[in-house]
């Protein structure tokens, strides 16, 4: 799959999305970056740790979130794309649901859409996404709890960003999924979809997992969002094991030493 200038692989090898939030809300790191030049900065030294591509987010989606204008999120988003895009050889990805912001991103320089609502949100997105030509990340994410076989519902739900992204026109080899930790999804079906992502693979794309200092790991190690590295490097673990294509995390270098021993054992002869 090539996102940006780079070719990646979908299968046999685990890349590192690293995370840049230029919000002043967002759980775990909201405010450290939003300065120019400290993001600028948390980007060099992201890419010196090892991270294969950046994904820039300008609203936070934690829970209780304040919800932006396409504007506000464009005016936060498009100047550190620009900036990022002149200053760094990195394939750069927009964490954005909104069709506005989406299109502002891609004409700033954005490599990939991320999309934590997997086209359900917004009714233009997809066909954004199509003409754009750019490959996506759809997440997948519901406004209600009302399961009744977890693991099968969300394959379904998957199955239904699918064929959204068909029906706009957006290729299936250019369609990453993410199974959504953290949303839509109780403490113990955050641990199910984490033990079971190899599952999603029936439906044909890769996988992106991002579970980085999410509540899931706060509430089992108890312990507050700074201080949930190792059980972040857990769930990477897993995702190597399991085949997923991408981890999305902020502690990139510890995350890239956890791939990197992982794959040297899976990949021994």
């Amino acid at each position: 799959m090539q996102i940006g200038n780079r070719d990646f692989k979908v299968s046999g090898k685990t890349y590192v999305m690293g995370i840049l939030n230029v919000t002043p809300d967002s759980f775990s790191d909201g405010g450290k970056w939003n300065r120019m030049d400290a993001a600028l900065a948390h980007v060099e030294e992201m890419l010196k740790d090892g991270m294969d591509v950046l994904d820039i987010g300008g609203e936070s989606t934690r829970p209780g979130y304040t919800l932006l204008s396409d504007e506000e999120e464009t005016e936060r988003v498009v100047p550190v794309i620009e900036a990022v895009k002149a200053r760094f050889d990195v394939p750069v990805s927009l964490d954005t649901y909104k069709s506005r912001v989406a299109q502002a991103g891609i004409e700033a320089g954005a490599d990939l859409i991320n999309d934590i609502w997997g086209l359900k949100y917004d009714g233009q997105m997809a066909k954004v996404i199509a003409e754009s030509g750019l490959p996506c990340c759809l997440m997948h994410n519901r406004k209600d709890t009302d399961y009744r076989s977890f693991m099968q519902d969300v394959a379904a739900d998957l199955a239904d960003c699918l064929h959204l992204a068909e029906c706009a026109g957006i290729p299936q080899d250019k369609i990453i999924l993410d199974p959504g930790v953290g949303f839509a999804k109780s403490y113990e079906q955050n641990l199910q979809i984490i033990n079971n992502m190899e599952q999603l693979h029936v439906l044909g794309c890769p996988i992106l997992l991002g579970t980085s200092r999410k509540s899931v790991i706060g509430l089992t190690l108890e312990l507050p969002a700074p201080e949930r590295l190792e059980g972040t490097l857990v769930t990477t673990v897993m995702a190597v094991m399991k085949g997923c294509m991408f981890v999305r995390v902020h502690d990139v270098k510890e995350n890239v030493r956890a791939i990197r021993m992982t794959e040297a054992i899976l990949y021994s002869e």
